[in-house]
């Protein structure tokens, strides 16, 4: 639960704002993003993000709305436990698109952008202050970024802007370059998910808060004893080395592979089990560990661990055994935990949700030095610096004479990853967060309200200037497809206190 600020009043440019007190009794949450938990909709890591965050804060008793692209058969609107309400967007532009969630990728941005903001604002806000409550409005990614502003927009022009804490996240640089990041900044508080990100984002002329991404609590667990012996007995007197990830030259393929060749040719006995995903650049990567004298095996292995296992042993002896088939997360936890190393060593990695997990299972994560905020060398993990292959074999040697070194790091991996789960994130982190943009935003309890302000070229401030029905006048082209900002720059002023009038 977001814990309430011990703060009444905070003084504020000169002027006292009321700070409200953020407890599932006072906020809702509204996410917005692309991708969500339909199958439809989980292109990546994005739609996980969504699915867990969501399902945090309605464990925790907030009224939650996750509105994304999905699956145009399932219910429009839909609540599959208490608190939380999924509202299912453009579901008539995705039977048409039946692909999954960027199927006509640019049509449903076209409706995305034309028709949320309205619905946020009446559907969702609205209520919500009618009945004495906030909204925390959490938007995702560069989809988003143009709705977000319309919808601060929207909410000013309704006398609700003060009822609305507005975030907007990148959890990665895709599509920065369709983002007016100017009108965004003003508009929203930006925020990233890694002090890599933040320094990323400093090139755009913004400075982000840092809300990290959470794992699930209940993936910190050892996986079964018995399960792991079999897998161990399934490749009798060698070493295991994990890695998985899309077929991106990002992820460090090369680099991997590399060093298992090296490491064969000084005599080590290593079996190496990967999963990459269907991009060409897989093909470049098995036909390098094929010429390096690398026996690659391409393998299926059934979603059921203990079959899994068991297909595994009876395989013909390889260098690399390529899993070709889906991996179910039980499966993938226990080569987390079974794997002498587990080389999620990316070059680029806004946050690394890899390792992390990596760490839950208490395997030995080998992660790059990007967003791995998590990561402490030989602390937690090992951490590579490089693309250098010689790193990744100067690891397993110092490992191999270590093993206290070993199982001290698994432990502590584990107490890294519990550290970062989504109810720690959230009562840790974002509740603070949340409470900082408040003040920032102006944001006052809806009892409390007062008339917003309307500031005259001359620096006098009027009460009585019309406020134009919602979509009236001449609206800005879309940040998506490189129009120009709003000229008008809208938001909350703060008011004096002898200044009150009747609301409107």
């Amino acid at each position: 639960m977001l814990k309430p600020t011990e703060r009444d009043r905070q003084s504020y440019g000169g002027s006292m704002v009321t700070l409200p007190v953020l407890t599932p009794q006072t906020l809702d949450f509204v996410l917005l993003s692309f991708e969500g938990p339909d199958q439809y909709a989980m292109a990546g890591g994005l739609g996980v993000r969504m699915k867990e965050l969501s399902l945090e804060l309605a464990r925790q008793g907030f009224h939650t709305h996750l509105v994304f692209v999905g699956d145009p058969d399932l219910p429009a609107e839909e609540s599959p436990v208490p608190n939380l309400t999924l509202h299912r967007w453009s579901q008539w532009l995705s039977a048409h698109y039946p692909a999954g969630v960027y199927h006509g990728e640019e049509a449903k941005l076209v409706d995305w952008n034309e028709q949320l903001p309205g619905f946020v604002a009446s559907h969702l806000v609205g209520p919500a202050a009618r009945e004495g409550r906030l909204t925390a409005i959490l938007a995702e990614e560069w989809h988003t970024a143009y709705a977000t502003c319309q919808i601060s927009d929207r909410l000013w022009a309704e006398d609700l802007r003060d009822k609305a804490i507005i975030l907007w996240n990148a959890n990665n640089v895709m599509g920065f370059d369709r983002v007016d990041w100017r009108r965004l900044d003003f508009c929203s508080q930006i925020t990233t998910v890694s002090r890599y990100m933040k320094h990323v984002m400093w090139d755009r002329g913004v400075n982000p808060l840092i809300i990290p991404n959470g794992i699930p609590g209940e993936r910190v667990r050892d996986a079964d004893p018995g399960l792991v012996e079999r897998l161990r007995g399934a490749l009798p007197g060698r070493e295991l080395v994990f890695k998985i990830g899309r077929f991106s030259p990002d992820k460090r393929w090369h680099m991997a592979v590399d060093a298992l060749a090296e490491e064969k040719r000084r005599g080590r006995d290593i079996a190496a089990v990967i999963r990459g995903g269907v991009e060409p650049h897989g093909m470049e990567v098995l036909a390098s560990a094929r010429a390096q004298g690398l026996f690659v095996l391409d393998m299926p292995v059934p979603k059921d661990p203990l079959e899994a296992v068991a297909a595994l042993t009876d395989a013909p002896p390889a260098d690399v055994y390529n899993i070709t088939s889906f991996m179910s997360d039980e499966l993938v936890s226990l080569f987390y935990s079974s794997a002498d190393a587990v080389l999620a060593n990316s070059g680029h990695e806004p946050f690394g949700l890899v390792g992390l997990e990596v760490m839950a299972a208490g395997g030995v994560a080998f992660v790059g030095s990007t967003g791995e905020d998590y990561a402490v060398p030989f602390l937690n993990s090992v951490v590579l610096d490089t693309d250098d292959p010689a790193e990744i074999t100067i690891a397993l040697d110092f490992l191999r004479a270590h093993p206290e070194q070993v199982k001290r790091l698994r432990s502590d991996a584990q107490e890294t990853a519990r550290s970062f789960s989504w109810e720690n994130v959230v009562i840790g982190n974002l509740s603070g967060k949340l409470e900082y943009v408040s003040s920032r935003q102006l944001v006052t309890p809806p009892r409390q309200s007062a008339p917003t302000e309307e500031v005259s070229a001359g620096g006098e401030v009027s009460l009585s200037a019309p406020v134009a029905p919602a979509g009236a006048g001449a609206a800005p082209e879309s940040m998506a497809y490189g129009g120009e900002a709003a000229p008008r720059r809208l938001s909350v002023k703060p008011q004096h206190r002898g200044d009150r009038k009747p609301a409107r």
